[in-house]
């Protein structure tokens, strides 16, 4: 087929390969606009603008879409699909009009299960047995439209977004040329997806990594490796000066009693906070401007005493 690619992120990359290793014509790459970043600001390109270029693919990184420069442009590709994957832009009805087989998207879930921007830390975070990927036909809603192909993958008790994430764009690189063969072959219907079961997974804020002694030690837990590795979680220790922060890279769950946010020592050294139901076990911490320590080395160099009560956050903000 002739394609565009529309695609950002490192998730959207084994598709980009899989694309061109399966023989289409990918004839356009679209990707977010380099930006700047680093000590220097200089601009570093997006992981998918890198391979396409390591790949010999003309790259347009548009700021906007909706004008009608852009939509002439797209529509003059020509196109019998495009592949949509973690783009970062919204596509205007001109261009989910413009291929003949319409913008292919792959989503980073089951849906109608987490549609929207932060799938896979939500499915963790929720304690979802399994996720998977769908390819979907887009149309102007957020990720409503019909269902092409899925495939399942279990969520382990060790599973992080890492983890998971690099599964899932490993599994929908394979199904979206296996979408495209059935498009191609007219042996495949899209289905519409169920009003049923439609949850939301909401964008990640920096803020919501903060941990909250309050919560069960099963979603304090679940919640380290949803935002593994961004956004990260915390907490606030009061100091002498005011306070520090914390971040918690690995935890565990253990047994406690007393006060949510009150710590103490097991036999390994390692500490263990209360929570509001069960205790979490802090396995691997991290200071501010230091490197990251097993959490019972943390201890020798760290003031977190047994009997430490640790203050809930000032503001839990929810998912908006």
């Amino acid at each position: 087929m002739k394609l565009a690619f529309l695609g950002t992120s490192e998730f959207a990359v084994p598709a980009l390969g899989a694309l061109v290793d399966a023989g289409h014509d990918v004839i356009a790459v679209y990707a977010r606009a380099p930006k700047p970043a680093g000590r220097g600001q200089q601009e570093r390109r997006t992981p998918v603008h890198e391979l396409a270029l390591r790949l010999g693919l003309p790259v347009r990184t548009p700021k906007s879409l909706r004008n009608e420069e852009e939509a002439q442009a797209f529509e003059a590709l020509d196109l019998d699909a495009a592949v949509v994957v973690s783009y970062g832009h919204i596509l205007p009805k001109r261009f989910l009009d413009a291929p003949v087989l319409g913008c292919i998207n792959i989503h980073g879930s089951l849906l109608p299960r987490w549609r929207g921007a932060a799938p896979i830390h939500r499915a963790i975070l929720a304690g979802d047995a399994e996720t998977g990927v769908t390819t979907m036909r887009m149309d102007e809603g957020l990720d409503t439209g019909a269902m092409l192909l899925a495939e399942r993958t279990p969520i382990s008790a060790a599973d992080t977004a890492e983890t998971v994430h690099d599964r899932l764009a490993e599994l929908g690189a394979r199904l979206i040329v296996s979408t495209l063969d059935g498009l191609l072959a007219k042996t495949l219907e899209a289905v519409p997806q169920s009003e049923a079961g439609v949850t939301y997974a909401h964008k990640l804020g920096k803020e919501e990594g903060a941990l909250d002694w309050r919560r069960p030690a099963a979603e304090l837990e679940r919640k380290v490796r949803a935002f593994d590795p961004w956004p990260g979680t915390w907490f606030d220790v009061a100091t002498e000066s005011g306070s520090e922060r914390i971040k918690v890279l690995a935890a565990g769950l253990a047994l406690a009693g007393g006060m949510p946010g009150t710590v103490s020592v097991g036999r390994d050294g390692f500490p263990v906070v209360a929570c509001g139901i069960g205790g979490l076990k802090l396995l691997r911490l991290q200071r501010a401007g230091k490197s990251a320590q097993s959490a019972d080395a943390f201890l020798r160099g760290f003031a977190l005493a047994a009997g430490t009560v640790l203050a809930p956050p000032a503001v839990v903000p929810l998912p908006t």
